[in-house]
């Protein structure tokens, strides 16, 4: 990663184009000398408590339900070193490394707030594993997103400590220690709190929820196009995305999802040759698409600005305050608002997913569309898109149970020590299965809207906007038209390539939150 531009970590928080990029792995990064400044000054206020002799919860104290147990001097690295090891109990598949990336950066980035007291070198050795494209290898389950993602950070640690395993460039999977020495790093002995405050934070449903997210305005940007398209299938009214109707409302999300589908549409020859067919009013998924995916922008913009600021905070336990010399205990490490994102999130990926289905399902409608049943010329021997709907149907479907909100679930903890958790991490897990889902959904009616523009051209009928035949032209270089019934199933995974394809952003820049800043 070295020959990448650099991403200079400093005081200044990240945007989340910046944190796109981490994840994009476009970056590599760099801390500004002057910011290890606060990192050393916590470092000897922590140094200052533990020669003083003071009790300090986290520093010379067990954890959690045993915080009043006292540990001597002499043991505290055998503390430390222990807090990790018995706290490296996930399982599961390992989280893919684009999730792992985000996760070191968020660490070093909370830890160089300059409220956890740890050495400089431990941000260092964060840096240099990012920057060598080493991946610790983090189990994805067993964190309820309370007193930080332990389970998972503490595999994360592992590492650092010459325990666990690290996936390397290469591919290969290597044990902590032999991943370290590999990119000029001897594992760590941690000092007083260090081992804490690796383990305490949100980073891992954070990241989580970042990817979700990033993803999301992938497949947003996807179903937006997928949609216009339908509308031009069908040759639906564009007389609802009138702005005189938005402004009335005043939802921002409206109003621009509308402006959007304006442009997009903008001097479409379709929509020119049937703007005197006296068609009044289309069904939902078509004529309240700005109402909806207004809606759901509107969500991803709120996640958004939550994710950004949690992915910059200092979210250990207990925090140093060094121009003071306090260690003061609090509740940094509970991730309600990344769950709360989290749901949001889904709740928005459920919804392009479900909207999408309908207008696919009035595409294979002949009554509706006006288009041969089912998208197929001959049909009754081809069968066409029926079944490709049926899937779509299927995955939209499952969304709906996948979006049941997981920051209303609550277990205890650590002999009820930890009696309210937020489920943080399982809320921003399950972003990703959601979004695959979605994203075969409106990769299916995207090939579909496709095919029904095309069984209504005419050799010399009209085209649609400069933009949505270069859409359409970039579907058939892979995927061809159905004539007749063949094996689709390649032709949906490549569709629900295509939905996920950052290249759909670019239409719509000015929506998605993570590139508004380059809007």
């Amino acid at each position: 990663m070295t020959n990448m531009p650099e991403l200079t970590l400093t005081a200044r928080p990240l945007s989340l184009g910046d944190l796109r990029r981490l994840h994009a792995g476009e970056v590599c990064l760099r801390v500004a000398d002057e910011t290890f400044d606060g990192l050393a000054l916590a470092h000897g206020t922590v140094n200052d408590i533990v020669a003083s002799g003071q009790v300090v919860y986290g520093i010379n104290t067990g954890f959690g339900k045993l915080a009043s147990t006292r540990i001597d001097t002499g043991r505290l690295a055998d503390l430390q070193r222990n807090l990790v090891l018995s706290h490296s109990v996930g399982t599961g598949e390992a989280l893919p490394a684009d999730v792992v990336r985000l996760i070191l950066a968020t660490k070093a980035i909370s830890l160089l707030r300059g409220y956890s007291g740890v050495r400089p070198e431990l941000v260092r050795a964060l840096v240099t594993l990012f920057n060598a494209g080493v991946v610790p290898c983090i189990p994805a389950k067993g964190s309820v997103g309370a007193s930080g993602d332990l389970a998972p950070l503490a595999h994360l640690a592992c590492v650092l400590i010459g325990d666990g395993q690290a996936v390397m460039p290469d591919g290969r999977k290597v044990p902590g220690a032999q991943a370290l020495h590999e990119v000029g790093l001897a594992p760590f002995v941690l000092g007083p709190k260090e081992g804490l405050a690796l383990l305490n934070g949100t980073q891992v449903s954070t990241s989580l929820a970042l990817a979700g997210l990033f993803v999301a305005e992938q497949v947003f940007a996807g179903a937006l196009t997928a949609g216009a398209l339908s509308l031009e299938a069908i040759q639906g009214s564009i007389k609802p995305l009138d702005p005189r109707i938005h402004a009335v409302r005043g939802q921002a999300g409206q109003i621009a999802v509308a402006q959007s589908l304006r442009e997009l549409l903008a001097d479409s020859a379709i929509v020119a040759s049937h703007a005197q067919c006296g068609r009044v009013q289309d069904p939902y998924s078509i004529r309240c698409v700005p109402q909806v995916m207004g809606a759901c922008l509107d969500n991803l913009q709120h996640a958004a600005r939550v994710l950004e600021i949690e992915a910059n905070a200092a979210s250990d336990n207990p925090l140093v305050f060094s121009d003071t010399g306090e260690v003061i205990s609090g509740g940094n490490f509970h991730a309600e608002p990344v769950a709360f994102a989290a749901d949001i999130i889904a709740l928005a990926i459920s919804e392009i997913g479900a909207i999408s289905e309908r207008r696919l399902a009035l595409l294979l409608d002949s009554g509706l569309s006006g288009l041969p049943p089912f998208l197929v010329r001959d049909s009754g021997l081809n069968s066409g898109f029926m079944i490709a709907q049926v899937t779509a149907a299927a995955l939209a479907s499952e969304n709906k149970s996948l979006a049941h909100p997981a920051s209303v679930d609550s277990l205890p903890t650590s002999a009820n020590q930890e009696d309210h958790v937020s489920m943080a991490t399982f809320a921003a897990r399950r972003l990703a299965e959601m979004v695959s889902n979605t994203a075969v959904v409106v990769g299916i009616e995207a090939m579909a809207a496709v095919q029904g523009i095309e069984l209504k051209r005419t050799p010399k009928g009209p085209h649609s906007s400069d933009t949505l035949e270069g859409v359409l032209r970039a579907i058939r270089q892979e995927v061809a038209f159905v004539d007749q019934d063949r094996y689709l199933a390649d032709d949906v995974e490549t569709m629900r390539l295509w939905a996920m394809h950052p290249d759909r952003l670019s239409i719509f820049s000015g929506l998605v939150p993570s590139l508004r800043e380059a809007a």
